[in-house]
């Protein structure tokens, strides 16, 4: 049976076919035919709006079977988790695997867009795995990011990577090796 995994892609002009299609690429080699990995386009990716991708993100957990794992990188993750905590998603993840997240809120970036949500570890499905993965040498997300997550979702498990920047030089081995075990619950 293949395991749907959903990749979320991060912000930026041409972030979807010329960076994070590199992360795809990798998460794909790591994991094998086992595994469906969708890489959705995210729209207007070159000027990220929450609305705007949350909605693409809710049609896309909303065509997955009962125990996908969601992986989001960047803005994606934020999005992403943030998507989930407002409104779960009717088929419940397995596993939710955060990259480089921007955390937004206190001790974060700022937005005047949206309203994070403020107990966001408590609004996530109870049965939901979160992971969190971090390079230390993260040129566009400070590694004080990785703390707040971590301190907004308690249970959530943080992965610092040494040597490694926003797009974990482009090697994803270590997410799929949280992936490989994760079960699914149908």
């Amino acid at each position: 049976m293949t395991r749907q995994i959903l990749f979320i892609q991060g912000g930026g002009e041409a972030v979807h076919d010329q960076w994070d299609d590199k992360l795809v690429a990798s998460l794909r080699a790591e994991l094998g035919a086992d595994y469906e990995v969708r890489y959705p386009l995210m729209p207007n990716e070159d000027d990220p709006s929450y609305a705007a991708w949350a909605t693409a993100i809710r049609s896309e957990l909303a065509a997955l079977d009962e125990g996908a794992v969601l992986v989001g990188h960047s803005v994606g993750a934020t999005f992403l988790v943030h998507a989930i905590a407002e409104r779960p998603p009717e088929r419940e993840p397995a596993a939710i695997l955060l990259i480089s997240a921007p955390f937004v809120g206190p001790g974060g970036w700022e937005t005047d867009e949206w309203t994070p949500q403020r107990a966001l570890g408590d609004n996530l499905p109870r049965r939901v795995a979160v992971h969190l993965f971090y390079g230390l040498d993260d040129d566009t997300v400070p590694a004080s990011h990785a703390e707040a997550y971590a301190r907004a979702i308690p249970r959530a498990e943080l992965r610092r990577l040494p040597g490694r920047d926003h797009q974990l030089n482009n090697d994803l081995s270590e997410v799929a090796d949280v992936i490989r075990p994760v079960r699914s619950r149908h």
